[in-house]
């Protein structure tokens, strides 16, 4: 009983962190629409005055809610990846006083491969870990389809995890001039691109910012 209603919550949290990442979507294509100051971009102008072309109040308010979403957003993603501990320590635990003495302990290996439900993990393994909050005309990620405001899940070898802009750096480095793998989400639509890093005549070998979530 106590691992269906685990479960149960857990399904839950996925859902309430996919309803959070929709409306953090919708948040950062408003700010990030043509003319809006994006994330994190300028409320004044070049002189210090606020800028006159943009609901500066409107705008503060949809960052505040960004940061309070990406706040709740760690704090759910914590707790389901610690449900599915929990569930994956219980059902290796039924599975050892339920399996024969003499079966095969490679059997048992591969059952524990595969205890954790595959929408469960599929949900852990496409967050998004960065958003691009800055990128520039004819830049090679703007050539390549990258746009301002999309969620990288994944850049090559780079998942979320630790040092997140180091290992970015270090994946683009180590593959100039070679195609790299990107997952992303835009809009809440996952979708695949392949960008090269490569010298142009801006900065960087990308031509884009990335801000860790």
């Amino acid at each position: 009983m106590v691992a269906t209603n685990l479960k149960a919550e857990t399904f839950s949290l996925v859902d309430k962190r996919a309803s959070m990442e929709a409306e953090m979507n919708a948040i950062i294509a408003q700010l990030s629409a043509p003319g809006g100051p994006g994330i994190s971009g300028n409320l004044v102008d070049a002189e210090g005055f606020p800028r006159s072309d943009i609901d500066i109040p409107a705008i503060r308010a949809q960052r505040g809610r960004l940061l309070a979403l990406r706040n709740d957003h760690k704090a759910i993603t914590a707790k389901i990846d610690e449900n599915l501990q929990v569930l994956h320590s219980a059902k290796l635990a039924r599975n050892d006083l339920q399996r024969p003495p003499h079966s095969d302990p490679s059997a048992s290996v591969h059952d524990r491969a595969s205890q954790t439900s595959p929408m469960v993990v599929d949900s852990i393994a496409r967050i998004p870990f960065a958003v691009i909050d800055e990128i520039s005309d004819a830049s090679p990620a703007a050539e390549d389809g990258l746009q301002l405001g999309d969620q990288i899940i994944k850049f090559g070898n780079v998942e979320i995890g630790d040092a997140l802009m180091v290992r970015l750096a270090s994946e683009a480095q180590s593959n100039e001039g070679h195609p790299v793998s990107v997952l992303i989400m835009r809009q809440g639509i996952l979708m695949n691109f392949t960008i090269t890093p490569r010298h142009w005549h801006g900065r960087g070998l990308l031509g884009c910012h990335f801000r860790i979530l």
